[in-house]
């Protein structure tokens, strides 16, 4: 019987065949991302509001420390009833606490993140904490950091401990965890315990990852912001890795300022973003693609349609356009699932681990991909590098584009399976093309709905500019 996993290859195949990829000699995009364009000015101060730059306020005036911060984010933890964690390093934490708080007392600060407790997705590795990759398959604990986690630490981040993930963060629903606000539903994924963490107070940020869809798609469900930065600003090594020329390192926070915070830390020799919190946005074009409500339900359609609304108070312009069209949204998804899925199956193939222990969607994926010819490979990273010179032909017209985060809201755990490609249909195009995007929460009664912005290559001041005016104007 075939899974929606395999019905999803061969529909992504059948597709490919009748692609035109125009010129024939057209170079593959695994070697056509250069640097990022240079984004617009965004005027501004450092980050105000937010729980981080709350938090770096009342740590430096010694109103609290970074212990009594770690102990609040502990004990959320130990009331985790949605899977959130997987594993919980407390006097490891504890212990980094009291030194981030020595410094602060010798008159040292290594900027926002000092002293502030965060988690870290369980693709990612934490030296002396065990590595599964939410699997049964995989057991590694690693000497050293990430070099993501190493930048957090340089930076006086407190590492609380791992968040759970889709296995292998080959999938957007992690059924094993639960929707923090519904816990019925499904928190979506892959960084599925991520947003769990963010949204319960378990620590104020959240470093996760994002290949096709998996930083944004749980934020939107959960209610938290996720940003995805431009592809290759932020250093994967040490990612346990789903596609080596697709996977994104990526945050989440409770706001787009904590998220700027966040991310700034993680690129220390790029221009700062967080100066663009409550920066100028009156000069902005924003563009509506069209094929981006097909299939929206109701409830997500008004939440992100009030947020528009909005925006055309704040920005120069908010206009229609025909690009993305669905063909490219479609296109995206079907050459993304195979360039990412090939690139997976190889790395698995290497890791020669045991799939009979892998969960049968996350197995019926990599052996699909197993069957996916050298050709075909290639040619879906050829469909690639056209349609992202394409998509920055549409960034020429437009500096962000704005739509709905997932078209769906989040979906009861036992329907998990049917949301493979429909959680993530808006997201992946972002992703594959490697350019910055930013899922922000729109105010809703119900059940959390995320309005996503896109910018150009280098375009996150722009995004972080956009989503702290809307914020300001829903307040």
């Amino acid at each position: 019987m075939s899974s929606v996993a395999t019905n999803a290859f061969a529909a992504a195949r059948e597709r490919l065949t009748a692609q035109v990829i125009d010129p024939p000699e057209k170079r593959p995009a695994y070697d056509v991302f250069g640097p990022p364009v240079a984004p617009l000015p965004a005027l501004g101060g450092l980050p105000r509001s937010g729980q981080i730059a709350e938090a770096a306020a009342a740590l430096d005036a010694g109103d609290i420390t970074s212990v009594e911060l770690t102990e609040a984010a502990l004990a959320r933890i130990a009331e985790d009833e949605w899977t959130a964690f997987v594993h919980v390093a407390a006097e490891a934490a504890l212990s980094e606490a009291r030194a981030r708080d020595a410094e602060l007392r010798a008159g040292r600060t290594r900027g926002p993140l000092h002293g502030v407790p965060v988690s870290v997705k369980d693709v990612i590795h934490v030296a002396g904490m065990p590595t599964h990759c939410g699997s049964d398959a995989f057991n590694q604990t690693p000497p050293v950091d990430a070099a993501a986690v190493d930048l957090w630490r340089a930076a006086g981040a407190v590492i609380l401990g791992k968040t759970s993930t889709h296995e292998f963060a080959l999938g957007v629903t992690s059924p094993q965890a639960r929707n923090p606000h519904d816990r019925t539903r499904i928190p979506g994924g892959s960084s599925g315990g991520s947003a769990i963490a963010v949204a319960t107070g378990m620590g104020l940020a959240s470093l996760g990852t994002d290949t096709r869809a998996s930083i944004r798609v749980p934020a939107a469900l959960c209610g938290v912001v996720g940003l995805k930065p431009t592809y290759g600003t932020v250093p994967t090594a040490g990612v346990v890795p789903l596609s080596w020329t697709m996977d994104h390192v990526a945050v989440m926070a409770g706001t787009a300022e904590d998220a700027a915070l966040a991310m700034d830390a993680l690129r220390p020799e790029a221009t700062s973003i967080a100066p663009a919190a409550g920066g100028r946005v009156d000069h902005l074009r924003v563009g509506l693609a069209t094929a981006v409500w097909e299939g929206a339900e109701t409830v997500v359609e008004a939440a992100v349609a009030r947020q528009i609304e909005k925006l055309n108070g704040l920005v120069a312009a908010v206009r229609e356009t025909d690009r993305p069209t669905a063909a490219d949204f479609g296109g995206a998804n079907a050459m993304g699932l195979l360039v990412s899925r090939c690139e997976a199956a190889t790395f698995h193939r290497a890791a020669g681990l045991d799939r009979s222990l892998y969960w049968a969607e996350v197995r019926d994926q990599l052996d699909a991909a197993d069957s996916v010819p050298a050709t075909d490979y290639i040619d879906a990273q050829r469909y690639r590098a056209v349609l992202r010179e394409e998509m920055l032909a549409v960034f020429r017209e437009h500096h962000v584009l704005a739509m709905p985060t997932s078209p769906v809201l989040a979906p009861l755990v036992e329907r998990a399976d049917e949301y493979l490609t429909i959680l993530s249909r808006n997201a992946i195009l972002w992703s594959f093309v490697g350019f910055p995007a930013i899922s922000v929460p729109c105010p809703t009664d119900g059940l959390p709905v995320g309005l996503q912005l896109v910018a150009g290559p280098g375009g996150e001041a722009l995004l972080i500019a956009l989503a702290t005016a809307l914020t300001k104007e829903g307040r």
